[in-house]
């Protein structure tokens, strides 16, 4: 059974012990992170797709470690002017091993866990608006 789950601002289709690289989340490693944004879950022609989210399905996983993603080099120039900027960023990443894929319900994993180290990811957030009198 695969899942199609939504973190980060990007979608990643994942089944039971699959290695992912995903925005940084908070934690520490070994804790357990469950998913709830599922927006696809099911094994081929019994897929089921959600209108966005399929209701009561979650993915659990665990958290492995945080990295730093490969460096990439950000270099502007204008020629004959005497402009050079270099700049150099790596992406702070979450890697995490899926556990279970649950279509119903809370996952096995989720409810064997006792000691509240428990994290749902990722839970939207109000997006800001703008005053428009400004």
């Amino acid at each position: 059974m695969f899942a199609v789950l939504k973190t980060g601002g990007k979608q990643y289709k994942v089944a039971k012990d699959d290695v992912i690289h995903v925005e940084r989340l908070p934690g520490e490693a070994g804790a357990q992170i469950l998913f709830d944004q599922v927006l696809l879950v099911g094994e081929g022609a019994n897929a089921t797709a959600g209108v966005p989210l399929v209701p009561g399905a979650t993915v659990a996983g665990t958290l492995l470690e945080q990295v730093l993603a490969d460096k990439v080099i950000i270099f502007k120039k204008r020629r004959r002017h005497n402009y050079r900027r270099k700049r150099g960023h790596r992406q702070p990443l979450s890697v995490i091993r899926i556990d279970e894929v649950e279509k119903q319900g809370v996952s096995r994993v989720a409810a064997a866990q006792t000691d509240g180290n428990l994290m749902p990811f990722p839970t939207p957030l109000p997006v800001p608006t703008r005053d428009p009198k400004r």
